[in-house]
Parts: C-alpha cells; sequence; structure tokens
C-alpha cells in the first residue's frame, strides 16, 4: 500500500523518534499528541500538526499509534473522537504495548468500521527509535503485513510473529518480562559483588565474558548504573504496566510465574521510591541502598 499521507497519534519519547524518522524519509506525515509542543516539534521538522485523533484519521490512510497505557489506546481507536469514524483512514497499526485482550478488542471494533488492524509492538529503546533500528514484532492478516511492510522497515526489521489478533502483544510482554528479569537479577548480582569489594565495571566485563552475559550487563548497566545517569530511556511505570499485563495474561493461560512475580514486586518498590517517571534502571537501587553500597565505575564501593 503507497499511501500519500500517513498519520502519527502519540508523540512522546518514542513516538516522537518513530514520527522524525517517517519524516525524513520524505513521507508526509501528520501527527497529534495531547502535548502541544511535541507536535509543534515534529511540525518544525516538516510534518503537520492535526488537533485531534479524529483529524489525522481524516487525512491519512495509514495511522499509527505509539500510546502509553491499554486505556488510550482503547480510547483512541473506539473512543468518540478517535480514529474509528475516520474519513480516510484504512490501517491503524499500534505501536503500544497493550497487553493481548484490548489488542483483539481494538481490532474487532476497527474491523467492524473497515479498518484494518496491525498489532506492531516495538523493542529497542530509545537508541533504536533514533537510528531505525528497533525491532517491530507483528500480528496481522499476512498480506497486510507484506503491503506494509516497508513502510515498517524505516523504523527498524519487522518480524511477523502471527495472523491471530494479540499474538504480537503476546511476544512483546514476553519479551519485556525477559528483559526485565535481566536488569532485577543483574542489580541483584552486582550488588553482590560490590559489597564484596569487587569493581562493578570489572564485574561487568566478566559477566560478557562469560555464562552470565545477558541484554542488561552488555547494554544498560555500562550505559545508566554505572555512569549513575539512569537515562536508558525506558520508564519504571511502563516497565511495571508492562510485567502487569504479562503476568495478568499468564494467570489466565494458568502459567505459573514465580520469578516473574518476584520482579514486579521489585518494580512496585523501585516505583513507589523513586516514582513511575524514573528510568527502569533505578531497579537497581532499593538493592544498593539495603545493602549499603553503589554500584558505579570510579566510585568507593563499600
Amino acid at each position: 500500500m503507497s499511501a500519500k499521507v500517513i498519520g502519527f497519534i502519540g508523540l512522546g519519547k518514542m513516538g516522537a523518534l518513530m514520527a522524525a524518522r517517517l519524516v525524513a524519509a520524505n513521507r508526509s506525515v501528520i501527527a497529534f499528541d495531547t502535548n502541544p509542543a511535541a507536535v509543534a516539534a515534529l511540525e518544525g521538522s516538516g510534518a503537520k500538526a492535526a488537533k485531534s485523533a479524529r483529524e489525522v484519521a481524516d487525512s491519512a490512510e495509514i495511522v499509527f499509534g505509539s500510546l502509553p497505557t491499554p486505556d488510550v489506546v482503547r480510547e483512541v481507536a473506539l473512543g468518540e473522537s478517535g480514529i474509528s469514524d475516520g474519513l480516510a483512514i484504512k490501517v491503524f497499526v499500534d505501536l503500544s504495548t497493550t497487553g493481548p485482550k484490548v489488542a483483539s478488542l481494538v481490532h474487532a471494533g476497527l474491523a467492524a468500521k473497515g479498518i484494518a488492524c496491525v498489532d506492531c509492538p516495538v523493542s529497542g529503546g530509545l537508541a533504536g527509535a533514533r537510528d531505525g533500528k528497533l525491532t517491530l514484532m507483528v500480528s496481522s492478516d499476512e498480506t497486510q503485513f507484506e503491503e506494509i511492510r516497508e513502510l515498517l522497515s524505516t523504523l527498524g526489521k519487522p518480524v511477523f510473529v502471527g495472523s491471530t489478533p494479540g499474538a504480537a502483544q503476546i511476544m512483546k510482554l514476553a519479551n519485556n518480562l525477559l528483559a526485565t528479569c535481566a536488569l532485577a537479577i543483574t542489580s541483584e548480582a552486582l550488588v553482590f559483588g560490590v559489597k564484596g569489594g569487587l569493581d562493578p565495571a570489572v564485574m561487568c566485563e566478566v559477566f560478557n565474558m562469560s555464562s552470565g552475559r545477558n541484554t542488561a550487563t552488555v547494554d544498560k548497566f555500562p550505559r545508566s548504573v554505572l555512569t549513575g545517569t539512569f537515562d536508558f530511556g525506558f520508564s519504571t511505570g511502563l516497565a511495571y504496566k508492562d510485567v502487569r499485563l504479562c503476568l495478568d495474561e499468564a494467570e489466565a493461560f494458568g502459567v505459573p510465574t514465580p520469578v516473574g512475580s518476584a520482579v514486579r514486586q521489585v518494580l512496585a518498590i523501585t516505583q513507589s521510591k523513586y516514582g513511575a517517571d524514573s528510568d527502569w534502571t533505578s531497579m537497581i537501587r532499593p538493592f544498593e541502598e539495603w545493602a549499603g553500597v553503589e554500584a558505579r565505575a570510579g566510585q568507593p564501593r563499600s
């Protein structure tokens, strides 16, 4: 499908970067966000500003959404001022993490209006969004996927995971559970070593040459924890939301999640102490407080 105008709703940290890539690829983009400053910033790079989600759907055949919560996705897709009655929209590409229940609900609601729904949650953080190196997990009609694959490739690597509505959401929740578990257990291991007198930078170096290597030791800790910046770009609140969604779905499936439940508790503690807007790498901070050490490169360890 070669759409003349691309719509984009939701210009948060990730959404703004993804929308900017579409603009940089010489796509004609019309965008909306409840934050006027975010819309103005994208407008300055060449996009057109819309005053509502409905205005976006009145102008664009393909509309992307990058939204924070399942309730917001449902309202944007199916609410009174949402996209379902748009005059131009033919395809809604949902880049959000909502869980399979809401994805299925939105799919059915839009299908009743003749609008195709492509479930397309993403992974790769701010750097991936900025550089067009995201992993896009896609569930939709397979023919529909092939029609927009080239467009999705502007944002990263699209991977088709199934045609069942919500399949991509299950994949994304499983991925985020695994990534968050890696953060939690790496926090515990690193604080243990630092308390015992080890250099945290050396610990990460050894982990990355050994069987303990994981996504936290390779990237998140060297970049955002050892430096003390806590700026990886994904919030504790969103991580907590994703893990809760995953565990709720697992419970509905009859799948036990004792490890995931422990990680949810660590996220809850982190959010309570440092706020929902704190970076999710702040998960190490409760462990540091309990042990009386800080895992920072070049700092005293106890």
